[in-house]
């Protein structure tokens, strides 16, 4: 599945990632904007990561002042995209 978030609060304006649902796990994560090293070292660790593994890891982390990252909302991409996975397997 291949889903796109829009971010808030950070240089990034939006994060593409493709989930392996059989597995659970990441096959890919493209940022737009962004520091280009820091995104792109980012989407390259985190190949073939299990989904809540990388929530537990990102979540919370802060750039500089900002309240909130990229990976930051990362995971926050990551959260909704398991939220609306249990939506539609309870519909």
């Amino acid at each position: 599945m291949k889903i796109t978030y829009i971010t808030t609060g950070t240089c990034s304006k939006q994060i593409i990632i493709e989930i392996n649902e059989e597995t659970n796990r990441i096959i890919d994560v493209c940022f737009i904007g962004g520091c280009p090293g820091n995104t792109q070292g980012l989407s390259t660790l985190l190949k073939n990561m299990d989904v809540d593994i990388v929530i537990s890891k990102l979540e919370g982390i802060r750039c500089g002042i900002k309240s909130t990252s990229c990976p930051d909302q990362l995971s926050s991409a990551l959260k909704q995209y398991k939220e609306l996975k249990k939506k539609s397997q309870i519909t």
